[in-house]
């Protein structure tokens, strides 16, 4: 069972920034992708950024491309998002991810979420 803590969360200023982290208790050897996605009130969950654990290859939603940074730890079972410029729109519940192989196909592994509000 793959388990993932988020940290880093809280409260910014338009124009602020933050940093979460997220660490997964799993093998790293069997974690290809880790990356986060985002829920705001009475909205679907959307992917932000995501990042392969082999090669490094990265994703961003265009609404965080220039502002947000996703990046790996040197265990590559934890990964990175600094989010700079924040915007109020950013303002959301921020849910890691880890995706590993399974019998079935891939799996996606959750965190239990971060809030992360943006507010003058």
């Amino acid at each position: 069972q793959v388990q993932l803590v988020e940290s880093g969360g809280g409260l910014a200023q338009p124009g602020g920034s933050l940093r979460l982290s997220c660490e997964a208790s799993y093998d790293s050897d069997r974690i290809y992708a880790m990356g986060w996605f985002r829920q705001a009130p009475g909205m679907l969950r959307e992917a932000v950024a995501s990042i392969t654990t082999t090669g490094g290859s990265t994703f961003y939603d265009d609404s965080v491309k220039g502002r947000f940074t996703i990046s790996r730890g040197n265990a590559k079972n934890t990964v990175y998002l600094q989010m700079n410029n924040l915007k109020v729109e950013d303002t959301a519940v921020y849910y890691c991810n880890a995706d590993t192989p399974s019998p079935l196909g891939p799996a996606r592994h959750w965190g239990h979420g971060i809030q992360v509000t943006v507010s003058s």
